[in-house]
């Protein structure tokens, strides 16, 4: 509304697919998915922190999200997307601002602009989207399920 844009005269659709909020992600490819029954469309994805590493000027730091469980997504342009061990995440970083994280920050992380206003004039010769044509979060791995073996409950032997 605030862009007087019309969605369904979209011809195509963009979404970032994290790391950031997995839940929100989901909620968007979920509503996106819905949309593409009613009004097919291709799909282009980015990885949020792959965006702020090429908008930033040489040399540029490495660009870090929370991955929970002291671990750290991290991305540089020379090796990509990883997710390492606080332990190992090379500094100093950037953050961008409005990430949550769980976990302290590494000490010499500086908190920067989230607007894609602002960062996407920079990056626009830098192919950054991937056609996705099945729209979700981004995973390091697929989730693993324990199976539970039921037994019937005896006092200690």
């Amino acid at each position: 509304e605030e862009l007087a844009l019309d969605p369904a005269a979209a011809s195509a659709w963009v979404l970032c697919t994290g790391p950031g909020s997995i839940l929100g992600i989901r909620t968007a490819a979920m509503a996106l998915r819905t949309w593409l029954l009613l009004r097919p469309a291709p799909v282009y994805s980015y990885f949020s922190l792959a965006l702020v590493a090429h908008a930033k000027s040489e040399p540029a730091p490495p660009v870090i999200a929370d991955a929970r469980r002291d671990s750290w997504h991290v991305y540089t342009r020379e090796k990509g997307l990883r997710r390492l061990p606080v332990a190992e995440v090379p500094g100093p970083c950037v953050m961008p601002q409005g990430f949550r994280h769980w976990s302290t920050p590494p000490a010499d992380t500086t908190i920067v602009s989230y607007d894609l206003r602002e960062l996407l004039p920079r990056v626009w010769s830098v192919p950054l989207l991937s056609l996705c044509p099945e729209p979700d979060a981004f995973l390091h791995e697929e989730p693993r399920y324990v199976t539970w073996t039921p037994q019937v409950h005896r006092a200690p032997g």
